[in-house]
Order: C-alpha cells, then structure tokens, then sequence
C-alpha cells in the first residue's frame, strides 16, 4: 500500500510584490501550523504580508471544503518564483530615459496534515 500525503494548495499569480522581499516572508511561516502562520502574518509589518495571509486562508478554505480541520494543517511547503517584469522608464536630464524594472512574482502555498 502507498502511504500517500494530502497536500491542499493556493497559489497567487503576477503579485505585485517583489520575490526576494516576499522570500524573506515566507521562510518565517514555513513548517508552522496554520494557526501559528496566520498569527505571524498579522503582525508582521511588511506590505507582502497581507498577500500571503490572503493566499493562506485561501488554502485554508480549500482545506475546509474538502472536510479537513484548519487546527491540523501544517504550512508543509510555501515558495515564490520569479513573475514577468513590468517595464517603465524614468525621465532623466537632458532627454535621457533610465529604465525602471517593478518585478512581480507568483506565491503557492501548500498544506499538509499534522
């Protein structure tokens, strides 16, 4: 018989946020239960917070339709990779244009049973 692991996911997609700053975040919560992951995110005081807590309950709710408790969720897996760029250009001094680069990136979080 093969021992198989219930992994309930939620990503966010094209997230204004940069990976790197966002990465930071995410370190902190992984292999946290959901409760103790959700309470770290309220009170963090950085703007991808607010993000990723939305991105956790969604999979916390996608948990609950498929009949599991959110107090026996653990934060099993939670990654960012790398979104397209979003290119601008600042106006410089004597008709010259520097370009700007506001990354974006895509968030997925994935529980697990305790």
């Amino acid at each position: 018989m093969i021992n198989t692991i219930i992994q309930i996911q939620a990503t966010g997609k094209y997230l204004r946020v940069s990976p790197h700053k966002t990465r930071r975040i995410l370190d902190q919560i992984r292999g946290k239960s959901y409760q103790e992951a959700a309470l770290i995110l309220e009170f963090m005081p950085y703007k991808p917070c607010k993000i990723i807590k939305k991105i956790l309950e969604s999979a916390g709710n996608n948990a609950s339709n498929l009949k599991y408790e959110k107090q026996d969720l653990i934060v099993q897996q939670a990654f960012t990779n790398e979104g397209p760029k979003l290119k601008r250009f600042q106006p410089r001094a004597q008709g010259r244009a520097f370009k700007i680069q506001k990354p974006t990136c895509h968030i997925t979080i994935k529980l697990a049973l305790k």
